[in-house]
């Protein structure tokens, strides 16, 4: 009799022990496959707008050597010191001239018919520089590899540009942001004209070549 009382209780025993085992298993799994949902980081949005942010605002301030640091080894061409030199003006004083633009030179054409607008040329007492006001980063959007830049991200940067005498307007630029060696750098830099928009993301063609 005391043994048969012992292996019922040891059966009992045991069915408990697999019956819970089963539901702290289950429980486990279900949490296990929630965080596996949402294992995948969400972008670093603002990380990405201050690095574009400050990559701008040293090229407003012709701050060349902040700047060429915040670049790929690809965009730099050489060491931050050589992009500097490269990216700093000449000391040259050319002749007045309104325009940059030249007879035998013919701007590009953009898809919507229009051309871009030309830029002044330095005056014969040295370079003009316009007033740059401050940038803001707005869109931020997954961009594909295209010619030699890797995938990436694109990030809209807009600030204010004032020649002398001229009204202000504003410029817009989209920058390819790259992981490097675990750094956000800028790998490439466009323009944002007007034929960019109206066709999905500005950011995604003008870093596409259109």
């Amino acid at each position: 009799m005391n043994r048969t009382t012992a292996k019922a209780a040891a059966a009992a025993a045991v069915l408990i022990i697999a019956v819970t085992g089963c539901s702290s298993s289950d429980g486990g799994g279900g949490e296990n496959r929630s965080k596996g949902g949402s294992s995948r980081a969400p972008a670093p949005v603002e990380e990405l707008r201050a690095v574009a942010r400050s990559h701008q605002e040293a090229a407003n301030r012709r701050d060349w050597k902040a700047a060429c640091e915040l670049r790929t080894d690809r965009l730099r061409g050489g060491t931050v010191q050589q992009c500097a030199d490269r990216n700093t003006p000449a000391t040259a004083k050319p002749s007045p001239s309104d325009t940059a633009s030249s007879p035998s030179f013919e701007p590009p054409r953009y898809a919507d018919g229009s051309t871009p607008k030309p830029r002044p040329k330095p005056s014969s007492s040295g370079p003009e520089f316009a007033d740059t006001g401050a940038v803001t980063a707005s869109e931020v959007v997954t961009v594909p590899a295209a010619e030699d830049h890797p995938a990436g991200w694109g990030v809209l940067v807009s600030y204010t540009v004032t020649w002398p005498g001229k009204e202000p307007e504003t410029s817009r630029r989209a920058l390819r942001l790259v992981d490097e060696r675990g750094e956000w750098k800028v790998d490439q830099a466009e323009d944002v004209h007007d034929g960019d928009t109206g066709r999905g993301s500005a950011v995604v063609a003008a870093l596409s070549g259109g």
